[in-house]
């Protein structure tokens, strides 16, 4: 039997039209920012960082990915009552941010391949794709540097995905089982700070261009965390169970590369543990199909979207405990449920 997959657990194709809107809205507000910030960098090391971007003239929409950071940076000001525009300069800076660390991550992990084509350490080298990645962070340190407050917000997230980003490369050597492998509340930490930092940042530093007070942009920035977690955890099953049509992944391909993922870790701790953790081992066709159904059958992928559900609706209630405008606080609801779904 073919395993149920995750792509539509937790959303609606309306929901994704309309957090199609709202990213696109964001985006097209962005753009012009974004790109008089990356005009001002060495002519060589720009037209790295507009490959990385998905910003040259032959690149087609779905290569400039979701703008997620954008749309949140600019809803975040909007929801204390300021213009959308009030959101460019932390939309700017988050995005830099984030794509400075796709291009470090997939030298990390040697993944030639990032949104259908080369990655840029491919298509260009790695020193080259280090040195773009580099003057895209301090790119973004720049955009921010007249808001000290900002730049204190930005590089605690900076600091927290580094972080993350460390214990997910340190997982990888971990065992299956034993009391050295890797606990769910490790996974959760790891997640909260490797995707949740830069999410909460970039709600929390919309919010504080917005005006809006700082106990404000704190909630902001928690929430973002929790939705950072859920965000990871569907990702997870996506890459076990999502169709490759959406994901650009084989399927099962989380599997095959031995990633310590949340219904992994918690179908190890079942009575199905010890099977599980030989076919993992192998990681050949037959034993990853086998460990999929495993890990199904043994609760993994249940708890797993329990537990994307929890942290989404711990980020819907911190929503609620600030003030927000009526309209951007319904679109980030929309947005939430959306990324859930991941196919906006």
């Amino acid at each position: 039997m073919t395993a149920p997959t995750a792509t539509g657990v937790l959303g609606s194709p309306r929901t994704d039209a309309d957090a199609g809107r709202i990213l696109n809205r964001a985006r097209d507000l962005v753009a012009p920012a974004l790109a008089e910030s990356v005009a001002t960098l060495h002519p060589w090391v720009a037209e790295m960082a507009d490959y990385a971007l998905g910003r040259q003239e032959q690149d087609s929409g779905r290569r400039q990915g979701k703008g997620v950071r954008q749309a949140l940076a600019v809803l975040g000001a909007e929801l204390p009552g300021a213009p959308a525009t009030a959101g460019v300069p932390a939309a700017v800076a988050v995005e830099l941010v984030h794509t400075f660390s796709l291009l470090h991550d997939d030298i990390m992990d040697g993944d030639a391949l990032r949104r259908g084509r080369p990655a840029l350490w491919k298509a260009y080298g790695t020193g080259p794709a280090v040195l773009a990645g580099d003057a895209l962070f301090a790119l973004a340190v720049q955009t921010l540097s007249t808001a000290p407050a900002a730049v204190r917000r930005l590089t605690v997230a900076l600091g927290d995905l580094v972080h993350g980003q460390a214990d997910d490369l340190l997982f990888a050597d971990r065992p299956w089982t034993g009391p050295e492998s890797v606990s769910i509340g490790e996974y959760e930490a790891m997640a909260e700070r490797k995707t949740g930092a830069l999410l909460g940042c970039a709600l929390a530093l919309g919010a504080h261009f917005g005006g809006a007070r700082d106990e404000t942009a704190s909630a902001l920035d928690r929430a973002g965390r929790h939705l950072g977690v859920g965000f990871q955890i569907v990702d997870d099953l996506l890459g076990i169970w999502g169709d490759p049509d959406v994901t650009g992944k084989p399927v099962h391909s989380d599997l095959r590369e031995g990633k310590k993922t949340l219904p992994v870790l918690v179908a190890l701790d079942t009575t199905r543990g010890p099977e599980l953790a030989e076919l993992l081992a192998a990681r050949d066709d037959s034993g990853v199909r086998r460990a999929a159904a495993a890990v199904a059958e043994a609760g993994g992928r249940a708890t797993a979207l329990r537990a994307a559900r929890r942290h989404l609706a711990a980020a819907n209630s911190l929503l609620d405990s600030v003030p927000c405008s009526p309209r951007p606080a319904a679109e980030l609801r929309t947005l939430v449920a959306a990324l859930s779904r991941r196919t906006v």
